[in-house]
């Protein structure tokens, strides 16, 4: 049977639809022109940047970033970075997540108010790089992972999850003789899937972003720089070389074999960074949506 709408219904429809469409259109756009102006002629660009398909196609900005030298050993760190980091740190967070969601641990409490006070007291940056220097990390690889092992917010909330958990599985799997080890392993562990793969994309997200700590601890040993640094230090070249040749026109610029404007290397950079994470993160949203306590009984 058809449906009926009213003039009201049909009113609210249409402002709702053409509401999620504007929405969409705002999100989306930004993306679109970012990887259209990546894809754009860098001379064309200087013409005006609202586009989402690229007038004249190009590969000259992307060819750019190749040609400049330790771009692709700095992407292998970072990789390995991203996913060393991401595993040990939620290995960790989850480790002593499940420690301190334990009801009868004794310094459950004054642990994790402990843990808390940090997240609103620090020493500041100069005692954080006088650590690392007496611990030896400066200009090795372990600076990236060691000092950010274990997240404070990480911990708060997988201890939060692990909280709604019924405690009768822990004793059930206690009167079958299963020890501490053996009780996360297998069962804490398996039921925190959703949480942890969000944990994961954040941590993730957070090592593959992060440029800082290169810039100060890794000094003398190029080899061990990360992308993200790498591109930082070729928007500044770029940025220079414009700024040298800001007297030029745009017609000089483009009868130029090869220039590109730091513009077109911004949003060359902006897709080559955030493209790793865009093909991950279909990956890990299914469990953003799935049951708090997949698995698990109801007590």
């Amino acid at each position: 049977m058809r449906r009926r709408y009213s003039q009201n219904g049909i009113i609210s429809e249409i402002f709702i639809y053409a509401f999620l469409c504007a929405a969409i259109i705002v999100t989306i756009y930004p993306f679109l022109n970012v990887l259209a102006l990546s894809f754009n002629q860098s001379a064309d660009t200087t013409r005006g940047i609202n586009m989402i398909i690229p007038r004249v196609w190009t590969l000259d900005n992307y060819r750019a970033l190749i040609k400049y030298e330790n771009l692709i050993n700095a992407a292998f760190i970072s990789v390995l970075r991203t996913v060393l980091g991401t595993v040990v740190g939620v290995l960790s967070a989850a480790t002593l997540a499940y420690t301190l969601s334990r009801k009868d641990y004794v310094f459950r409490g004054f642990l994790g108010a402990a843990f808390v006070i940090t997240m609103y007291v620090s020493g500041g940056i100069v005692p954080w790089y006088l650590l690392q220097l007496q611990l030896g990390l400066n200009n090795t690889f372990w600076v990236y992972i060691i000092p950010g092992l274990i997240g404070t917010w990480n911990v708060i909330v997988i201890r939060s999850f692990m909280d709604k958990l019924p405690f009768e599985l822990q004793e059930s799997a206690k009167l079958d003789g299963a020890g501490d080890f053996t009780i996360f392993r297998r069962i804490i562990f398996p039921l925190c899937t959703p949480v942890l793969a969000t944990v994961s994309l954040w941590v993730a997200v957070g090592h593959w972003n992060s440029w800082f700590d290169t810039y100060i601890f890794i000094t003398g040993r190029p080899e061990l720089t990360t992308l993200q640094f790498e591109l930082f230090k070729i928007l500044e070249n770029v940025s220079a070389s414009q700024a040298q040749a800001a007297s030029q026109r745009a017609e000089t610029l483009s009868s130029s074999s090869g220039m590109v404007t730091p513009m077109s290397i911004r949003m060359a950079c902006t897709v080559v960074v955030t493209l790793p994470i865009l093909i991950v993160y279909p990956f890990i949203q299914k469990f953003f949506v799935s049951g708090m306590t997949l698995g698990a009984v109801k007590s």
